[in-house]
């Protein structure tokens, strides 16, 4: 990154960009790990820090255990690259996580995602469903949007933010998964949660058992214990560790197996 550092703000800044990157590029890494990959189809995005105009996104060509800090690519809420750089952008990428990021300042991190599991509910008429813990953490906060085709038409960006509102997961139908946290971690985290709830739900459903649904307050209650914006408290006054304690833990595995990403 060419950044002019004369100022402490402005070491501040890139600092605190820096920062966003290595996170990201974690992110990416930690999905090539999982196995929630797309070839080089898919796509995790982040808000530059004090410049909400601006996010990162993968290059468009490498896979996902390639991405590190230093290649992720900058660009504008119209898909421009405004750092250098020699890697293009997915145009499918850029539409919809700019739609996003431009409609939810609450959206610090955006992951769509193509996984197996995720495939399959977003083809389930039902949607997903409240079978086990994992799932009731989103009771109430999934929002569905129909699928238009690939998704290269600006146009779709106001009918995909419409949908999505002010929820944090959208299940696009045919299609796949959508995640906007208020942080990398919290993200990632959701995205954990939300893939094991729907490998659950696969594996329940061809089981061909008759299966049990929770009454609707106990998916309340556990929806409300779940995910909160950074800082925020429990009526108790703990934290949730959910999207706060796993990071530095998933960052210092990653340290352990291959610190590249921090490149």
């Amino acid at each position: 990154m060419q950044t002019d550092l004369a100022s402490p703000s402005a070491q501040a800044a890139h600092a605190e960009e820096w920062q966003t990157r290595v996170d990201l590029a974690a992110c990416y890494r930690l999905h090539a790990r999982y196995g929630w990959t797309d070839l080089i189809y898919t796509h995790i995005s982040a808000r530059v820090p004090g410049a909400d105009e601006h996010f990162l996104l993968n290059p468009f060509g490498l896979m996902f255990d390639e991405v590190c800090a230093s290649n992720l690519v900058k660009i504008d809420i119209d898909g421009n690259i405004v750092a250098p750089t020699v890697h293009p952008i997915h145009r499918a990428g850029f539409v919809i996580h700019s739609a996003v990021h431009a409609a939810r300042p609450d959206a610090r991190c955006v992951i769509h995602a193509h996984t197996r599991a995720g495939m399959a509910v977003s083809a389930m008429k039902c949607g997903l469903l409240p079978l086990t813990q994992h799932a009731m953490l989103f009771h109430g906060r999934v929002a569905y949007h129909d699928s238009e085709g690939l998704a290269n038409n600006i146009d779709e960006r106001a009918r995909l933010v419409a949908d999505l509102g002010d929820r944090p997961v959208m299940i696009l139908r045919n299609h796949g998964t959508l995640v906007a946290g208020a942080t990398i971690g919290q993200a990632f985290a959701m995205m954990w949660h939300l893939e094991m709830a729907m490998q659950a739900q696969v594996d329940a459903l061809a089981s061909g058992r008759e299966l049990t649904l929770p009454s609707p307050d106990l998916a309340a209650k556990i929806s409300a214990a779940g995910f909160r914006p950074p800082g925020t408290r429990r009526s108790d006054g703990t934290v949730s560790p959910l999207g706060n304690l796993e990071w530095p833990a998933l960052l210092r595995m990653l340290d352990r197996t291959d610190p590249s990403y921090r490149n």
